[in-house]
């Protein structure tokens, strides 16, 4: 039996990195969400033993480390049964591109199994595999807009924000996200330390691309995460509330909120630098409208967030006139995510 399933894809509406734990992980604050564009994926159980993946994408894995594989045998464990299962991706979304594809594409994988395999896996279980594969799987089993903590495995479903139009674009850059958090580290470790090798007081901290500049008030990674959290909980407060819609639509008044409270993307002042261009791709969809532009995860994705559909089609094109990869889409709320995730 053959079952297809949409890959939908997520970016992050703003994400502070707290501090590195004995694990090797850092604490994340973020708010997940899943957006149209997808891949495909499509499972298939017969007869025998053993996992098969197919992409013709060459950047995809097609061994153990994909995340498909992975997913596949502790479903294939946790179900106690046997069969060949043969996974194709079609791949449309980006490799490395900070939209989750690859955790996306893990948990299509796992939908699927179910029911190739006309079986069905406990929640709690389900939560527990995808955390095991990545910290952005879980995300996926739920849709729409959700908060991010931990290492962004702790998912938890927030109100939804209405469908909002939004410009995806995708240079062919590719970053890398654990060389993207040594960065972070580099940065703050330098923001923490004089010139003369002196650690500096807490008050001490980056807060451009290039350079650290004092603060008057406390601002360690623990106070940096409570604010990011009083942001975020602003930011939706006040969208709930319809505080700020006099006289904008639907689209308009989370957005208007969202730059209010201050919620930005910590990836962008160390992947900026690296990588200018990307930098430049913002400053574009700012200037073509978009009411709210940031990096996705670690990037490379830029998106933007529009008033309009029309906004967001007139804001692709422009970066189209500029030779940069782009696509005009919406924002999925979790039960158009469910209602389109099995095609």
């Amino acid at each position: 039996m053959s079952v297809a399933v949409r890959s939908f894809a997520k970016i992050n509406l703003g994400l502070c990195i707290g501090a590195r734990r004995e694990d090797g992980f850092h604490d994340l604050h973020t708010v997940y969400q899943t957006v149209a564009l997808h891949d495909v994926v499509r499972v298939e159980a017969g007869r025998g033993v053993g996992i098969e993946i197919r992409c013709h994408n060459t950047a995809v894995p097609c061994d153990e480390s994909n995340t498909c594989y992975r997913i596949a045998e502790r479903v294939l464990r946790s179900l106690k049964t046997r069969a060949k299962i043969t996974i194709s991706i079609e791949k449309k979304l980006p490799v490395q591109g900070g939209m989750g594809a690859a955790s996306s594409n893990a948990v299509a994988t796992m939908l699927a199994m179910e029911q190739a395999l006309k079986a069905r896996i406990a929640p709690e279980e389900k939560l527990r595999i995808t955390a095991e594969v990545g910290s952005d799987v879980p995300l996926f089993l739920v849709g729409g807009t959700i908060l991010g903590l931990g290492r962004g495995e702790q998912v938890y479903p927030l109100a939804d924000l209405p469908a909002i139009p939004c410009v995806i674009a995708t240079p062919a850059i590719g970053v890398s996200t654990p060389k993207a958090f040594a960065d972070w580290d580099k940065l703050m470790a330098e923001a923490d330390t004089s010139p003369s090798g002196r650690r500096k007081p807490s008050s001490y901290i980056a807060t451009s691309y290039t350079a650290p500049t004092p603060k008057l008030t406390e601002n360690n990674s623990f106070d940096r995460i409570n604010r990011f959290s009083l942001g975020v909980f602003s930011w939706l407060c006040s969208s709930a509330t319809g505080v700020s819609a006099k006289g904008g639509g639907r689209a308009e008044a989370p957005l208007l909120d969202l730059v209010r409270a201050g919620i930005e993307n910590d990836f962008e002042r160390v992947v900026f630098p690296q990588h200018p261009e990307l930098r430049d791709v913002k400053r574009v969809l700012e200037g073509a409208g978009a009411q709210y532009a940031s990096l996705s995860g670690s990037g490379s994705t830029v998106y933007g967030l529009f008033a309009s559909k029309a906004a967001a089609q007139k804001g692709a094109q422009k970066l189209a006139a500029n030779g940069i990869p782009a696509q005009a889409t919406m924002t999925l709320t979790r039960r158009e995510y469910w209602r389109k995730i099995f095609k």
